[in-house]
């Protein structure tokens, strides 16, 4: 693998030590700017947001100049964010800190898939993504629990100085390390638009939606879950989330690993594994091992999918990746946002602290219900003489007349 996905990798555990880190700094930023943890939570839920609407609109932006160009204006924009973050006088301040740095998330891990994929050889593809994934997950297990005891330390503004710091990081890697490679020739916005007319791109997104929110649904509500149903301590939520960054870092490179050689039936497994771990999860709760081991397999499973998902879609908007790469960015935060909302609502109807975990069961179960629809679309196809990604190849070539057609970032592969 390249040096550059190195450089990809620091730039991904700044943006992902920055999205989690604020779940643990909720208290002291709320008592500081002497406001209540829900209205607090707003930073978690702008910064998802953020996400969502920041991913095709920077990208859209970011189609007049190279890819390597915009992932060092991407981390510039992460930067500033962070930095306002931290010297925020009011709150107000502060969560316009946060939606600044999330506008960059989405964007990057978008165009940094297509630049890590162009790295290397087609059999390689997933593997390259999965490696730039691996500092998203590495941030999990390092930079969150890091930077939380940072932050109750010396201040929480320290943290996201820290943060800052490691998007100089990433900025001057990316600067160094990452080939200039040339600007596509022929991009239009309408090229990147015609991919998501592409059944299968839609349902590869529909599935990270799904797929990922029912992980979310889970883990959003692990410190009620764990303290008042399986007995821990509050002291050892940390330790546990860093359980589930373990099995995420484990899950990613495995999914990287696989997708690369069976894509479709890496899907069918993890998230039918995921379906029955979160099931699962209502029972092992109750029991402290058992609940720590489910929580890594939770971690592990749900980030298998990252690689093949992020994969299935470039694969499937051939002819024009860039924007459909980081609109699934945001469809992993608004699974995130929508499985936290239906977990939230079970526990208020009084179904209890684990009842969120059915919540993920549900939509996993769902997501794998659309892999295998998807699959089976393909297969057709196959059988019909028109493989599914040379039709969206060609749909996101169909733009009208006199214009050209960009090539495609990723090769073609099932």
């Amino acid at each position: 693998m390249p040096l550059a996905l190195l450089a990809l990798a620091i730039g991904a555990f700044g943006i992902g030590t920055t999205e989690f880190v604020i779940m643990g700094l909720l208290p002291d930023v709320a008592a500081d700017f002497q406001v209540s943890i829900p209205t607090a939570g707003f930073l978690v839920t702008g910064y998802a947001l953020g996400v969502v609407l920041g991913a095709p609109l920077m990208t859209i932006l970011g189609t007049r100049v190279t890819r390597k160009r915009m992932l060092m204006l991407l981390m510039g924009l992460f930067i500033v964010g962070n930095v306002v973050s931290a010297l925020a006088p009011v709150f107000g301040v502060m969560l316009a800190g946060r939606v600044i740095a999330s506008l960059a998330h989405g964007a990057f891990f978008g165009i940094g898939s297509v630049v890590a994929a162009d790295l290397v050889a087609t059999e390689k593809k997933a593997g390259a993504i999965a490696m730039m994934f691996t500092g998203l997950t590495v941030a999990n297990v390092v930079g969150v629990p890091l930077g939380t005891f940072i932050g109750q330390s010396l201040g929480w503004r320290v943290t996201f100085f820290v943060v800052a710091g490691l998007g100089v990081l990433g900025l001057l890697g990316v600067a160094k390390l990452v080939p200039e490679q040339p600007k596509p020739q022929g991009v239009r916005i309408r090229h990147e638009l015609a991919a998501f007319r592409s059944v299968q791109v839609l349902l590869a997104m529909a599935m990270t939606v799904l797929g990922f929110g029912g992980v979310f649904a889970a883990i959003t509500y692990i410190t009620p879950m764990m303290t008042e149903t399986a007995g821990f301590a509050a002291s050892s939520v940390t330790w546990l989330l860093v359980l589930f960054g373990l099995g995420m870092v484990g899950g990613n490179l495995l999914g990287g690993k696989f997708a690369d050689r069976h894509l479709m039936p890496m899907l069918y497994v993890a998230l039918g594994a995921l379906a029955v771990v979160l099931a699962l999860f209502t029972l092992t709760a109750h029991n402290k091992i058992a609940a720590a081991v489910t929580i890594v397999l939770i971690g592990a499973l749900g980030f298998a999918t990252v690689p093949p998902l992020q994969k299935r879609v470039l694969d499937q908007a051939a002819g024009a990746p860039t924007l459909a790469s980081a609109v699934n960015i945001g469809a992993f935060n608004l699974g995130n946002a929508l499985s936290a909302w239906l977990g939230g609502l079970v526990i208020a109807a009084g179904f209890g602290y684990t009842a969120p975990n059915w919540v993920g069961a549900v939509l996993a179960a769902s997501a794998l219900v659309l892999a295998v629809l998807s699959g089976a679309i393909e297969r057709r196809a196959v059988t019909a003489g028109r493989p599914a990604a040379a039709q969206a190849a060609e749909s996101a070539a169909a733009v009208g007349p006199g214009e050209s057609v960009p090539t495609a970032s990723a090769p073609i592969s099932r």
